[in-house]
């Protein structure tokens, strides 16, 4: 008659009532499944044939490690992967435990019994002890072939239920990393680690865990923790005398030369390799600390993108609309031309109209592709060093004409001693012949305009100022938005397309430079515009 198996036992219990103890730690699961990625990768880099014990949470997260050491490794190896299984019927006759081929690592996570998988080749139903590395009839040399998995049951009521751990055996190299998750954390166990109670107690899924390389802790988890538990609840006794027969014992691996002493110089690589880790780790939290700082600007760009492009589709819909507008004028001026009863006065004011309305076309089109050639260009242009002095004078005696015959006095006052400032010539001109256009346009028979220019500080103003209509305070933040065109602005020539002041503003930006306003309805307006002083050389 076999004997009753003896109950299982916490292996965190066992270790730490080991002499010497090992030093007990309150650590994160992901703190755990980087030192059990730190032990497999560590065999695979030094090549090391290993006996491997293990027991980890379920997820495709946890069983990717196990996964990826069995595709990289290439020393032979024997996992032995422990794994907890629901009851079954109590009326149902017990099953007993067989060795069957199975699925790859990725199958199911409830085990009935015993099963093994080596290389995809099905085993004989032998004992564990009778599966060894050199047992199997038509055995390779191929490490591939030479390795085996074994996942082997426990009782659902087992204290493993509750705990995690890996265990490694290999030559010149053993050692342990083991959690427990305790149904609570006490104070006094929180004191001894040397935490902060209400930091702990913060924490939903504390774990409790050690990480060991002294033999005696090793093989005493091993021999009097991991079988009694493997054996501990099986279905009958025949079932738990075959696992009892084929369990590895420490001194089997000493005989058979799979462990041997620690090697310091193995230890001290593994070290080595943490710190490694360790510096990846740090490198990567510092590269995401920064991406986190850059939020905030990345947040700003993206609302300043979104406008940019809600902008521009309420451009593309207004300069549609604008274009739209004298094509109807000339459309209804070219029927009417058509018609029989047609005078000759009203023949000449239609033609009259048409020719309006194709200068309007003509300027809007060509202003449309001043402003949009400005915000494509890319590349920064070099500036020229200019004398106002020798544009803008030239600019205001060529609107004299158009001032004298609306009755509006133009005059200007450009120092000849300023300094150069910087811009493109096309730029400038086209900066003071829009203001200009504007000034006069909006002033009435017997009003004034003047151009004026000083030095102020690092700048050189350019001062345009008229008695014209004025600005409704209203109106006077969007007067630089694109289309727009203050409302009560009854003059017989008011009819602009409104992107004079846009493409004004654009170039100044362009050149380091800015445009300011004032104005009073019924006073007139200031338009201010400042221009960087030339550096020298």
């Amino acid at each position: 008659m076999n004997p009753l198996p003896q109950p299982d036992v916490s292996l965190y219990e066992l270790a730490v009532n080991t002499d010497p103890t090992p030093h007990p730690l309150q650590l994160s699961p992901t703190t755990f499944k980087s030192i059990v990625g730190l032990f497999l990768d560590f065999l695979i880099e030094q090549n090391l044939p290993a006996t491997i014990w293990l027991k980890l949470p379920r997820g495709e997260a946890w069983q990717a490690e196990v996964d990826r050491f069995c595709q990289l490794a290439t020393a032979p190896y024997s996992i032995y992967s422990l794994q907890t299984y629901q009851k079954t019927d109590p009326n149902q006759p017990s099953q007993p435990v067989t060795a069957t081929p199975v699925k790859p690592l990725s199958a199911a996570a409830n085990w009935e019994g015993l099963r093994i998988q080596r290389a995809g080749r099905e085993l004989p139903d032998l004992p564990l002890d009778d599966v060894g590395l050199d047992d199997v009839p038509g055995f390779s040399d191929n490490p591939a072939e030479n390795s085996s998995i074994h996942y082997l049951p426990l009782a659902p009521d087992s204290q493993l239920k509750r705990e995690y751990f890996l265990l490694v055996a290999a030559p010149a190299f053993y050692g342990l990393v083991l959690t427990h998750r305790p149904r609570s954390v006490q104070l006094s166990e929180v004191a001894k680690l040397g935490q902060n109670p209400d930091d702990s107690l913060e924490r939903k899924h504390p774990l409790l865990g050690i990480c060991s390389f002294e033999q005696v802790v090793v093989q005493k988890v091993l021999e009097a923790g991991i079988h009694s538990a493997i054996c501990f609840g099986q279905p009958d006794a025949a079932a738990n005398q075959t696992l009892s027969d084929g369990l590895i014992s420490w001194a089997n691996l000493q005989q058979h030369n799979s462990v041997e002493p620690l090697d310091p110089a193995l230890l001290g690589r593994l070290l080595t390799k943490q710190i490694q880790r360790q510096e990846d780790l740090w490198r990567t939290s510092a590269a995401q600390r920064r991406q986190v700082e850059h939020i905030p600007q990345l947040q700003r760009e993206n609302q300043e993108l979104l406008t940019a492009l809600r902008l521009k589709d309420e451009f593309i819909k207004t300069m549609g609309l604008e274009l739209r507008t004298p094509l109807a004028t000339m459309k209804t001026a070219l029927s009417l031309l058509n018609s029989p009863s047609v005078k000759p006065p009203q023949r000449q004011r239609y033609m009259e109209m048409l020719s309006q309305e194709c200068d309007r076309q003509s300027s809007l089109i060509a202003s449309v592709l001043d402003l949009v050639q400005l915000e494509s260009s890319a590349e920064e242009m070099p500036m020229e060093s200019l004398r106002l002095s020798d544009i803008v004078p030239g600019v205001v005696s060529t609107y004299q004409p158009l001032a004298q015959e609306k009755g509006v006095m133009l005059a200007y006052v450009v120092p000849e001693d300023l300094p150069s400032v910087s811009c493109l010539s096309a730029w400038l001109k086209q900066i003071v012949i829009n203001l200009l256009n504007n000034s006069i346009k909006f002033t009435p028979k017997g009003g004034q305009v003047w151009v004026r220019a000083r030095q102020q500080g690092d700048s050189v103003q350019l001062e345009f100022r008229d008695t014209g209509i004025g600005i409704a305070s209203s109106d006077l933040p969007r007067i630089f938005e694109r289309f727009y065109r203050a409302r009560g602005l009854q003059t017989e020539d008011s009819n602009g397309v409104g992107l004079g002041l846009s493409i004004v503003q654009q170039l100044l930006l362009r050149c380091g430079g800015s445009i300011s306003v004032k104005s009073k309805q019924g006073e007139g307006s200031v338009f201010t515009v400042l221009l960087p002083v030339a550096s020298e050389g």
